[in-house]
């Protein structure tokens, strides 16, 4: 009995021990997670604050050579040069009378000043004030001497692509992407990267590391995004020509509200290698890199630069079609299917009445008009697009916005951790447990029956299985829009887009009104935007009476973030099928012209 007590004593002492021991291991676990939270805080903040002094660097830099430049060349006409279109600026350089350079520290200067109201530069790229010299020497390719603006994402070699978030700061590029390099063969002068939206996947252009960009019309407004610097800078006249990537409006949305034009092309039709997306493997939504400018001659020039056998031979996985002169020069009367009002979002005054406007001086110039309705763009908009676009359940969002990815995101996210404003909304709905989605969609369903079904799609996507019925139904809606499209026998499709600019952080309450964006890029479809009229008294007025097809929070919301925006430009989004690219620029050249005409 005497062993026995004693034994038992013994396993109490172990037992205590353990319980100490695990205390104490606790203790410390929660100790190092702290220390290691602090010490990526601080590591955070160190990333932001060189960032922001590179860029305070090439700016004061590059304000420091035209300086010079404008000492040694006091008759350099600035106002002349920065008046001229792509193609009279082209036409100048090739011939001689203007210099590379001469363009180039007139732009570079214009930039500057832009930025400072702006805020829409992420840093000057200086070797342009040495390649310029080069190109002078070489005098050849169709952008020769032509300064260009590029998004902050796309790879320049020395440079950062941080897509806004701190994770990606400090990791410059090794090389050029593709079509920097190809921007450069055909001379053409990369000079500055301009601002994006913490990860963009938001169409409002604001970030921790460099602040938020705001509308060249309106500086109460913002200029879209996630191309957001881009739109600002051409848009207040700092850059001629850009380059913007689009994975559900991010070229388009902020040429709209900044009265530029712009144009996502067919995905695959323009290499991607070099465009740092936010995550890679997301198919449901395919981005597109594309040029964005003041007019559509512009962007076909830029087109044209970049299917050459330049790019062919760098990327062998885009196809070698050159551009189609003749398509995009065809005066052929063609045949455009319409829509007003997708029957998910419906756009403010000022949309429709562009696009009616649009067609009847369409139907003057002798083209035919057929009513266009898309195909179930609820289940589109739910169960593709969104359900495809956080397929992880909104995992690898977490894992690239958090500090560190050693600490869960519950751990990295606390008040006062540099999350923008414009994804606090975005970020409280992601963040919810898929359970806690699947409740609140069960809730809300008899209130708002879209909210219900969205909060349901953010649950994504939980089995490999799923992912491929997911992509098969993806394939199977491509196949059936483009059936019922041949049904209509339609050449080209003209469809509201995206306006005015809205009042600041609604874009994240509003994803819903991407329906009329991003719907191309699910179908792959190229799509642009031309400039066609501006917000007018009546608009406002008539905007009071706004319900919506759904009047419920987000229809409210939008009422909200247009409110205001008289004088602001007003676009319309004109759509081909795949590979067409060429009859859509020149859908949008018609589009241009007319509205052209009718001003005079």
């Amino acid at each position: 009995m005497e062993h026995v007590t004693q034994f038992l004593q013994g396993v109490e002492l172990d037992t205590k021990t353990a319980g100490l021991l695990t205390v104490a291991a606790c203790s410390v676990g929660a100790l190092v997670l702290l220390v290691q939270k602090v010490h990526t805080h601080r590591d955070a903040e160190d990333k932001i604050r060189r960032a922001r002094q590179h860029r305070a660097d090439t700016l004061r830099r590059a304000e420091q050579a035209v300086l010079q430049y404008k000492k040694t060349h006091p008759m350099t006409n600035s106002a002349f040069i920065l008046s001229l279109s792509l193609s009279e600026l082209t036409n100048k350089l090739q011939d001689g009378s203007l210099s590379p350079e001469e363009v180039l520290y007139c732009y570079m200067e214009k930039t500057l000043a832009v930025n400072k109201d702006l805020n829409c530069c992420t840093g000057i790229l200086l070797e342009s004030f040495d390649l310029v010299k080069t190109v002078a020497t070489k005098k050849e390719g169709l952008l020769y001497g032509v300064p260009v603006s590029i998004k902050e994402n796309f790879s320049y070699k020395n440079t950062d692509s941080s897509c806004g978030v701190i994770i990606y700061l400090d990791k410059p590029a090794q090389k050029d992407g593709v079509l920097v390099e190809v921007l450069k063969r055909q001379g053409a002068i990369p000079f500055v990267k301009t601002n994006v939206p913490q990860t963009m996947l938001n169409y409002e252009c604001s970030n921790p590391i460099y602040g938020q960009t705001v509308n060249p019309h309106n500086l109460k407004k913002t200029c879209g995004g996630s191309s957001g610097g881009e739109g600002a800078l051409i848009g207040g006249g700092g850059s001629i020509l850009g380059l913007g990537s689009d994975i559900a409006g991010s070229i388009r949305i902020p040429a709209a509200f900044c009265g530029i034009c712009a144009f996502k092309p067919t995905a695959g039709r323009l290499s991607v290698n070099g465009v740092t997306p936010f995550y890679r493997g997301q198919k449901a939504l395919q981005s597109s890199p594309g040029p964005m400018a003041r007019d559509v001659e512009s962007l076909a020039l830029c087109m044209q630069a970049f299917l050459c056998d330049h790019m062919f031979s760098l990327d062998a996985t885009v196809p070698p079609i050159p551009f189609n002169m003749q398509m995009y020069q065809s005066a052929e009367p063609l045949r455009i299917g319409y829509l007003e009002n997708d029957g998910y979002s419906e756009g403010s005054p000022s949309m429709v009445r562009g696009v009616r406007e649009v067609k009847a001086l369409l139907e003057k110039a002798g083209h035919t008009f057929v009513p266009y309705t898309p195909l179930e763009i609820p289940y589109a908009v739910n169960e593709l697009m969104t359900r495809g676009a956080f397929a992880d359940g909104i995992t690898t969002f977490f894992e690239k916005i958090s500090l560190c990815r050693m600490i869960p995101y519950c751990f990295c996210f606390r008040k006062g951790d540099p999350v923008d404003p414009i994804l606090k909304v975005q970020y409280q709905v992601y963040k919810l447990p898929i359970w806690l989605k699947k409740i609140l969609s069960f809730l809300v369903k008899p209130v708002s029956p879209r909210i219900s079904a969205s909060l349901n799609a953010l649950t994504g996507v939980r089995s490999v299985a799923e992912v491929w019925k997911h992509h098969a139904a993806v394939e199977d809606y491509i196949q059936a829009t483009i059936a019922n499209w041949r049904r209509y026998n339609i050449d080209v499709l003209l469809c509201p887009m995206i306006g005015p600019a809205y009042n600041f952080l609604y874009c994240g309450k509003l994803n819903s009104f991407l329906s009329f964006t991003a719907f191309y890029n699910l179908l792959n479809f190229p799509a642009g935007v031309v400039p066609v009229s501006t917000v007018t008294a009546e608009d406002e007025e008539e905007l009071k009476h706004y319900k919506g097809n759904f009047q419920d929070l987000w229809d409210r919301d939008f009422k909200k973030a247009v409110t205001g925006g008289e004088g602001l430009p007003i676009a319309v989004q004109c759509a081909a099928l795949p590979w067409r690219d060429e009859l859509c620029l020149r859908f949008m050249r018609e589009v241009e012209q007319v509205v052209k005409q009718s001003k005079k």
